[in-house]
């Protein structure tokens, strides 16, 4: 076992049911209701709680809550994820707590990164995705540096969205049922 940390009996089977019901929202609408995370964060406060009492039930609550939210913001930033994609793994997070969450982001980000360069390259897009991923990371074509200060940054052009909260739901899954073996 390469997870050092285990979501307690009643945890996992609801974070997985939430995670189903976010990703078939994602699928069918593209996107993942706030009333689904609002309640999903209401029910790990209650169930962190009552598994460890409410000083330090509250404080897993929030800890991972903001260690979810602090791992997918900066991508939601640079506006490569939507916002319903950062409040789930902050609603996972207050679930399964920071390290699980962690461990849920990084399966997220490889099967999602899978996932999305194997759409792109079926919609022979790869050359787009590239491009972009060149634009962001490199500051000097964003304004400044080669273009000059206050030139207009390169184009970023759209290879269409990605229900997200698939790969989400796929990452926190398998780290789930990964922890407990």
């Amino acid at each position: 076992m390469f997870i050092a940390a285990y979501a307690p009996p009643p945890v996992a089977p609801c974070v997985i049911a939430l995670v189903i019901a976010a990703a078939s929202t994602d699928l069918q609408c593209r996107r993942i209701p706030n009333m689904l995370v609002a309640s999903g964060l209401v029910g790990a406060l209650f169930v962190q709680c009552w598994l460890s009492g409410i000083p330090a039930g509250a404080t897993a609550w929030l800890t991972g809550a903001a260690v979810g939210f602090g791992l997918f913001m900066p991508f939601y930033l640079l506006r490569g994820m939507a916002a319903g994609d950062v409040k789930l793994l902050a609603m996972i997070g207050a679930w399964i707590g920071p390290l699980l969450v962690f461990y849920a982001a990084l399966a997220t980000c490889l099967i999602g990164g899978v996932w999305v360069l194997t759409l792109t390259a079926r919609r022979r897009q790869l050359t787009k995705v590239l491009t972009n991923l060149f634009v962001l990371a490199h500051p000097a074509f964003r304004g400044g540096g080669i273009q000059g200060r206050g030139a207009q940054p390169a184009s970023i052009e759209s290879v269409g969205s990605v229900p997200y909260g698939v790969a989400i739901a796929a990452g926190t899954v398998v780290v789930l049922l990964t922890a407990a073996v």
